[in-house]
C-alpha cells in the first residue's frame, strides 16, 4: 500500500475521502479495507496517470468510450464555449442550436431512414428509451399485445431496471429481482463455444450462425409473435468477450423481425463512432435496423450523452393528434455534451479515423494473436478495435476455469498485476475468463506491441497462479 509521502500533496488529503465517502461502482469495496484506491489524475493521447505520475496505456479507451485519446484541447474548448453561451436548457417543447445541428448529422450518418433521434444522458437510458418507444409504438397501431424483449445470453444492455432485465447476465441481476418481466434469452454468436455439430470453419461458422439466428424465431413462435414487440443485439457482443456475427447472421434476424413484426434493436452503444471503423456497427455487417442506441464514443467521453435513433415508421403515429412519447429526462441532449459531440464528430472526419481504425485493425489482431502460443490462450476474437482474449485452462479441450480457478487467477492475480505492468485493461468473468482490449481509435503499431508485450509478461507469470 503506498504511503502518504509517495504522493503529492494535492492527492495526499484525497486519500481518506476516498476510502470513505466515494461509492465506486461495480467495485467490491472491501477491496480497499487495506489498501488505497487508485487515482487517476491525468491523460494525454493513449495514456492514462495515476497521482503517483505512473502511466498506463489506457487499452479500454476508459470505458470504451474515449475514442480520440485523452487530452484533447479542442473538445474541451467546445464545451467552454458552449457553457459560456448557454449552459443548460432542457429539450422539453423547446430545442437548442447544438441538439437541432446534432440531430441532423447523426440522422445523416445513421443508415436508412433513422432520422429522428431522441437524446438521452447516456447508454443505459438509451435502451430504456427503445423498449419504451417500442411498447408505446404498438399501442398506437393497434397491437397492444406486443410488449416482450429478446435478447442474447451473457449480453448486458444497462443497469436501470428495464435494461437490466434486458441483460443476459444473472449474476449481476439476482440482488435486484424482481425485475421487469417479459424478456427472454436466446444464444449469442460465441463460435469458440458453438455446439459440436458445427465444423471449425467458414461453412461450420456460416452454419451456426444461421442456427443462432433461427433461436431467435423459435423464441417468438414459443412466446407468441403477438406479443413480442423487439429483438435487441449488439452488432459485436460486449459481455463473455466480443463475439463478431458469423456471415449472414443479421441478414437473417432483420428476415425474422420482418416475418413476424418484430423491431430489430442494434444496441451500439460501445460499438458505434469508430470502435468498428464505421460510424455504427450496422454499416459494417450490412442490417437495417428499426432503432439504434448510441452514448460513449458519440462524445469521446469529454461528455455524458447518448441516444436513441428511431426509423421514420416508428416516429409515424407520434405525428398525428395529441399523441405524444412521454418520455424525457433533465439532462438529455444537454447543450454542452451536444457541442461537444459536434465537435468530436468534425475530428473524427477530419483525422479520418474510421479510415484509420480499418487500416490499422488487420495488424492489432495479428500483434494480439502472437499470444496464441501461450498455453493459457484460447482465442483471439473481434473486430476493428474492439477485441477480447479468452483464457483456457487446457486448449486441447477448451476448459476453462471453475469458480475457484477463476477468483484466484483473476481477483488474485491478473487484474492487479496488469495494471502495475502498466496496462489499463479489463479482465472480465461475466462469461468465460476474458481479457477485452478497446484502445483509443488513435492506437497505432507501437500501442498495439506494448499491449502484447505486457499481456504475454503478465500471462506467463500467471501461469504460477494455476
Amino acid at each position: 500500500m503506498a504511503v502518504e509521502s509517495d504522493l503529492p500533496e494535492q492527492y495526499a488529503a484525497l486519500r481518506k475521502p476516498a476510502r470513505d465517502n466515494l461509492w465506486l461502482q461495480f467495485t467490491k469495496m472491501s477491496t480497499y479495507d487495506d489498501a488505497d484506491v487508485p487515482i487517476i489524475v491525468r491523460g494525454e493521447g493513449p495514456y492514462i496517470y495515476d497521482a503517483h505520475g505512473r502511466q498506463y496505456l489506457d487499452a479500454l479507451a476508459g470505458l470504451f468510450v474515449s475514442q480520440l485519446g485523452h487530452g484533447r484541447t479542442e473538445l474541451a474548448d467546445a464545451a467552454a464555449r458552449q457553457a459560456s453561451e448557454l449552459a443548460y436548457f432542457p429539450l422539453w417543447s423547446y430545442a437548442h442550436p447544438s441538439a437541432i445541428e446534432l440531430s441532423a448529422r447523426l440522422a445523416n450518418l445513421a443508415p436508412g431512414d433513422l432520422n429522428r433521434v431522441f437524446f438521452t444522458s447516456g447508454g443505459g437510458e438509451a435502451v430504456e428509451t427503445a423498449w419504451k418507444l417500442a411498447k408505446n409504438y404498438f399501442k398506437l397501431v393497434g397491437k397492444p399485445l406486443k410488449h416482450k424483449v429478446i435478447s442474447r445470453a451473457i449480453a448486458y444492455h444497462g443497469t436501470t431496471h428495464g435494461a437490466l432485465s434486458i441483460t443476459g447476465l444473472p449474476s449481476i441481476k439476482q440482488m435486484f429481482e424482481p425485475l421487469v418481466p417479459s424478456t427472454f434469452r436466446v444464444p449469442n454468436t460465441n463460435f469458440y463455444r458453438a455446439p459440436g455439430e458445427f465444423s471449425n470453419d467458414a461453412a461450420g461458422l456460416e452454419a451456426f450462425g444461421r442456427w443462432a439466428a433461427d433461436q431467435i424465431a423459435v423464441a417468438i413462435e414459443n412466446e407468441g409473435p403477438d406479443t413480442v414487440a423487439a429483438v435487441f443485439l449488439e452488432p459485436v457482443q460486449n459481455a463473455g468477450g466480443c463475439f463478431p456475427p458469423p456471415p449472414g447472421y443479421f441478414q437473417r434476424v432483420r428476415e425474422i423481425c420482418d416475418a413476424y413484426d418484430v423491431l430489430l434493436i442494434s444496441d451500439e452503444v460501445i460499438c458505434a463512432f469508430g470502435r468498428l471503423g464505421y460510424y455504427f456497427g450496422a454499416e459494417r455487417y450490412g442490417y437495417q435496423p428499426d432503432m439504434i442506441t448510441c452514448a460513449k464514443g458519440m462524445t469521446s467521453g469529454y461528455a455524458p450523452l447518448g441516444a436513441m435513433i428511431a426509423s421514420d415508421k416508428l416516429m409515424e403515429p407520434f405525428l398525428r393528434g395529441n399523441n405524444l412519447f412521454a418520455h424525457g429526462s433533465t439532462f438529455a441532449g444537454h447543450p454542452v455534451s451536444t457541442a461537444v459531440a459536434l465537435a468530436n464528430l468534425d475530428i473524427f472526419e477530419n483525422e479520418e479515423i474510421n479510415k484509420r481504425v480499418l487500416a490499422n485493425e488487420n495488424a492489432f489482431r495479428s500483434t494480439l494473436e502472437k499470444l496464441t502460443d501461450l498455453p493459457i490462450v484460447g482465442d483471439v476474437r473481434g473486430d476493428g478495435y474492439f477485441y477480447a482474449i479468452e483464457l483456457v485452462k487446457d486448449k486441447t479441450t477448451k476448459e476453462t476455469f471453475d469458480q475457484a480457478e477463476s477468483e484466484r487467477l483473476v481477483a488474485g492475480f491478473l487484474a492487479k498485476a496488469l495494471f502495475e505492468a502498466g496496462l489499463y485493461c479489463r479482465v472480465d468473468t461475466r462469461g468465460d475468463t476474458v481479457i477485452q482490449l478497446s484502445p483509443p481509435l488513435i492506437c497505432e503499431q507501437e500501442h498495439f506491441e506494448e499491449m502484447e508485450q505486457i499481456l504475454r509478461s503478465v500471462l506467463m507469470e500467471s501461469l504460477g497462479q494455476l
